[in-house]
């Protein structure tokens, strides 16, 4: 057996979760797939990916045979419009571990990705792209990786395979960024070939176009998280759907997960602070002001530091009651949820109070 199998294996028994009952027939002729409990899940969303299909599906079977582990694929068609999903459904049917989500429009790689998530059974679950530009063959690296002990694990396309103009120069500033403001740092974030526990897969909510930001928000949850080199190929077939304009929206994604794993359970840190800076330079304006009118008997009327005092002493009132507002909006999203504002990860001696 692979020896990045060996822990995983011998871990499937009695530990993760059990898969679902098959819903469709077997197909005569072919045995079915047992139900039991699957060490290992592959995770791949496809957006008009028909051309590709085959050749990816072929080329990871044999990498997941090698790893005599039990596996399930999930490949989410988010809302192609070739036949990404005719495809699909021709593999499903010879091979019932393939199991297939279809959405009915294009959602967006976040919500292919949650939804795969949240259909899982594997104690382990991998992610990668369906367009052959990442290798099944790095699969087993990333999981002996993970059986050192880390909750993450994440390609690094060092020879990456795009354009340099457009795709790799601004990929490389955004993930500088990236790691400099949430101290999360890593060398690629954009590589979808990741490998996670799948407590942590499942522990993650994600919203907008976050997925490349998983490593980030998963660190909320005190995650270990790892990097290793992975193999890039050239896309084959098909076109790409990202441009220039994906690292405006990283920029603005960015701020928003900034603020969720500081500041998302106390606003008012934030913007209180902004609000105490605001209204205490509008105080010592007004102050110097009021020195000028009342012992050098200067006119200050029309002066546009008065109006910038005023206007600076307004905002950090602002501030200061948007950050009351967000305390209010934290304790209802939590409170009426029941959603808990601490993760456990093991519990020794306790039994989980949660339903």
């Amino acid at each position: 057996m692979n020896p990045a199998a060996s822990s995983l294996a011998g871990g499937a028994e009695g530990v993760g979760p059990e898969a679902p009952p098959l819903a469709p027939q077997p197909v005569p002729g072919l045995p079915p797939v047992p139900i039991a409990k699957l060490a290992l899940s592959v995770v791949v969303p496809f957006y008009n990916e028909e051309a590709n299909i085959v050749p990816w599906y072929q080329a990871l079977t044999v990498v997941l045979t090698e790893l005599a582990l039990p596996y399930e694929i999930v490949a989410v068609d988010d809302g192609s419009r070739d036949g990404t999903f005719a495809r699909l459904r021709e593999l499903h049917l010879a091979d019932r571990r393939l199991k297939v989500l279809r959405f009915r429009r294009n959602f967006g790689q976040t919500a292919a990705l949650s939804a795969g998530f949240d259909h899982v059974s594997g104690e382990v679950v991998v992610t990668m792209d369906g367009d052959l530009q990442n290798h099944p063959e790095d699969i087993p690296r990333l999981l002996a990786k993970i059986d050192e002990g880390y909750d993450i694990v994440s390609g690094w396309r060092v020879k990456r395979q795009d354009a340099q103009l457009t795709r790799v120069w601004p990929s490389r500033i955004a993930n500088a960024l990236v790691s400099l403001v949430t101290g999360v740092h890593l060398h690629d974030y954009g590589c979808s070939l990741k490998a996670y526990r799948s407590e942590v897969a499942k522990g993650i909510r994600l919203y907008g176009d976050l997925h490349r930001f998983i490593p980030a928000v998963a660190s909320y949850m005190g995650t270990a998280v790892a990097e290793i080199p992975v193999e890039h190929s050239p896309r084959r077939a098909g076109k790409s759907n990202y441009g220039l304009w994906r690292t405006v929206r990283v920029l603005l994604d960015l701020v928003a997960v900034r603020f969720f794993l500081s500041f998302l359970t106390k606003p008012i840190q934030i913007f209180g602070f902004l609000g105490l800076i605001s209204g205490g330079l509008g105080t010592l304006l007004g102050l110097y002001l009021a020195y000028l009118k009342i012992f050098l008997g200067e006119s200050i009327g029309s002066r546009p530091l008065l109006f910038l005092a005023g206007l600076l002493i307004l905002v950090g009132v602002q501030f200061i009651v948007l950050g009351l507002l967000g305390e209010v909006l934290t304790r209802v999203y939590y409170e009426v949820q029941g959603k808990r504002t601490y993760v456990i990860r093991e519990r020794l001696g306790l039994v989980s109070d949660e339903t």
